[in-house]
């Protein structure tokens, strides 16, 4: 007498004998297990790069940390000027102390572009919220920079306007700020800033195309017509100075004149 088949009978024949009765729910298997390992394969070979990625990236990020300290004492260059030296194009700077600048050139570049430079940490909050209230569209953020922010920038990051590169240079200012005098961050600004066409970096240089004489030498108006030029270098001109130039130039001057203590904490205290 034969034998019926019930479901436990079934239930208990091995695994591979119900595979090679239903091929299609075997292959279908196996092959989401060899998905499974190809994809732990790619994991574990790709995690060293990934980490090697990680790891660089978080160097990049806390090397200007590591070197802003060292600015203290070591004449530093901005990145504006290693990509000209990189591409072969001509880079005109000659850094001086501030001492041998004119008194009239920090005041007017403090009055042209950061008026709370004395007061602030390295970033001033207010402007910045006046600067994004004017913002075109989320892409763009106009102004708003301090000196320090702009020191950072021409420092350790790159031109152009862009919330990234606020992100990165707000704290990096307050670092600044932290680790260097007022007066020292005034100074490398004045030494690292574009200030005319075809590569001209710092005060001395400007100066010097500009008017033909050492930044020690410059008077208020042309102090003043040098600040006018710093937000755009390439297409104002102290040189040749356009209407726009002598306006904001007249501008400064008057300002300077009526604020005298803007400076006061980059002047040398004698006993």
């Amino acid at each position: 007498m034969r034998e019926t088949k019930t479901a436990s009978h079934l239930a208990m024949r091995p695994v591979a004998m119900r595979s090679l009765e239903n091929p299609s729910a075997a292959n279908i298997g196996s092959s989401r297990r060899a998905r499974r390992m190809n994809a732990s394969s790619l994991w574990l070979a790709c995690r060293p790069w990934l980490r090697g990625i990680a790891s660089g990236a978080l160097a990049l990020l806390l090397l200007p940390y590591l070197v802003a300290p060292f600015y203290r004492f070591v004449p530093p260059v901005s990145t504006p000027m290693l990509w000209r030296w990189a591409t072969g194009a001509r880079v005109d700077r000659i850094s001086v102390p501030l001492d041998r600048i004119t008194p009239a050139l920090p005041r007017a570049v403090i009055v042209a572009e950061d008026g709370s430079f004395c007061r602030n940490h390295g970033i001033d909050l207010g402007a910045m919220r006046e600067a994004l209230a004017k913002a075109d569209d989320i892409g763009e953020a106009r102004g708003g920079s301090t000196i320090t922010q702009q020191t950072a920038k021409n420092l350790f990051l790159w031109p152009g306007r862009s919330f990234v590169r606020k992100a990165l240079e707000i704290p990096l200012a307050l670092w600044i700020d932290l680790v260097l005098p007022k007066r020292r961050v005034l100074e490398i600004y004045l030494n690292i800033a574009e200030w005319g066409p075809d590569g001209r970096f710092g005060a001395e240089a400007a100066a010097q195309w500009a008017f033909g004489k050492p930044a020690r030498d410059l008077t208020d108006r042309e102090a003043a017509e040098l600040a006018a030029i710093l937000p755009n270098p390439v297409k104002r001109s102290a040189r040749h100075p356009s209407g726009l130039v002598r306006h904001l130039a007249a501008l400064y001057e008057r300002r300077a004149a009526a604020h005298p203590a803007l400076d006061a904490c980059v002047r040398v205290q004698f006993p």
